[in-house]
């Protein structure tokens, strides 16, 4: 999967000798990653450009974007992984131990176990998977997410953790409240669930997350589909329960915070929830009352999502700022294309989970015609097809508010980094 790096933040330092030096803030779907130097960025781009098949060493100076994203092998090389775990050890000041880490399931339960506080979220996943005997080829099909619940128990995704994220490091260093790491499934299309239903432990996993769904009002069932989960529920016929849950409005959605958007006029107040080819929004107009408006997957051209921060305590050590997100997507209506705006600090959130969602419809394709090649998203890592390149594209590259109507290039990690640019 594709991820959004930034660099909004620079800082001033002396080093031992009295020289001076330029430290970035660098900044991982819009949340505090690490902190390095230019010559460490420098060292890293030369070795992982060495990677690359057929790629020329880049000089970080000329290169206005280094693309690495889109190389599985790049992105899973130890180059790679270790050279992002030590920047983000040493920014927070963690030193390798064991530790202990709770995973929070969707029934709200945890699971204690143990680690190293450098093992990353895949491996983190993989030892909470064992622990509850999910089987092991199913393990793309979850992932693990910084989760907070707010007031009155309502549940917050806050992000998803990229596979060579440090769990333990990521938790004690955000700045949410009460977040916790959670355990949840982690695609869009809920027809997926048929795949997991041999494995018992996958099984518990699904019914948990449509109980806790259906209970925070992510699904909304009827009234006749409540009663009939209920009794399923009682029962504790699990299968009985999904299958019918898959028909209830929502299930396998991922709902949002609620935020603002632009639709029908600026400011408008909206609760989205993506998931089935669809962003669901729930707008309250002006007069108090609610519209539902659904932007169909299929008639996204492109989306893109807009930085619209502002540095706080310029003067000082450690340069701060505060952030407002924004993601912005053309959609089809009428015969002409429009863009409409969401601003939500779970942008970068909302951009994965859209590009899930053309992701799974890509393997779909590939499956009805065997011609069309794809690489497989995460939950199918073991598989490789090929496609043909959608006509969807991804802008979603992170953006200053100066530039935001531009369309960022893809695949992008890094840009120009140079200290009179930041």
């Amino acid at each position: 999967m594709k991820m959004h790096f930034c660099i909004p933040v620079s800082q001033q330092r002396s080093d031992a000798l009295g020289g001076r030096y330029v430290l970035y803030s660098v900044y991982l779907d819009g949340f505090l990653f690490c902190r390095v130097r230019y010559s460490q960025l420098h060292d890293w781009n030369e070795q992982v450009s060495r990677l690359e098949a057929g790629t020329t060493h880049a000089n970080l100076a000329h290169c206005p974007y280094f693309s690495v994203t889109m190389d599985p092998n790049v992105l899973r090389s130890d180059v790679f992984v270790e050279f992002l775990k030590l920047a983000q050890l040493n920014t927070f000041d963690i030193t390798p131990k064991k530790a202990y880490l709770d995973i929070f399931l969707p029934n709200e339960e945890s699971i204690k176990i143990e680690i190293i506080t450098s093992d990353t979220a895949e491996r983190v996943l993989e030892v909470a998977s064992h622990k509850i005997g999910l089987c092991r080829e199913l393990l793309g099909y979850f992932g693990l997410f910084l989760i907070r619940f707010g007031k009155e128990g309502k549940l917050s995704v806050v992000k998803k953790l990229a596979d060579f994220e440090l769990p333990y490091v990521s938790l004690g260093s955000s700045e949410v409240e009460n977040c916790k790491v959670g355990l949840r499934k982690w695609y869009m299309d809920p027809s997926l669930d048929s795949t997991l239903m041999d494995c018992r432990a996958a099984l518990d996993l699904l019914y948990m997350q449509a109980i806790q769904d259906i209970e925070k009002e992510w699904a909304k069932p009827t009234q006749a589909q409540r009663q009939k989960l209920e009794a399923f529920q009682k029962e504790d016929n699990q299968t009985k329960f999904l299958e019918l849950a898959r028909e209830v409005q929502h299930y396998g959605y991922l709902q949002l915070d609620p935020c603002t958007c632009d639709y029908p006029e600026p400011g408008s107040g909206a609760v989205l929830s993506v998931g089935n080819n669809e962003i669901s929004c729930c707008i309250t107009l002006p007069d108090s009352q609610t519209q539902d408006v659904i932007f169909q997957m299929s008639r996204v051209k492109c989306w893109q999502v807009t930085f619209l921060g502002t540095l706080l305590d310029m003067d000082g050590p450690q340069r701060t700022f505060n952030q407002n997100l924004e993601l912005r997507f053309q959609y089809s209506e009428d015969s002409c294309w429009q863009w409409f705006v969401i601003y939500t600090k779970q942008a970068f959130l909302l951009s994965s989970c859209l590009k899930k969602m053309i992701s799974e419809k890509m393997v779909k394709l590939a499956a009805k015609n065997p011609e069309m090649q794809i690489e497989v998203p995460e939950q199918s890592k073991s598989k490789k097809y090929h496609i043909q390149q959608s006509q969807q594209k991804d802008y979603s590259s992170f953006l200053s508010r100066k530039s935001k109507i531009k369309t960022a290039k893809d695949d992008c990690v890094f840009g120009n980094i140079k200290e009179e640019d930041l």
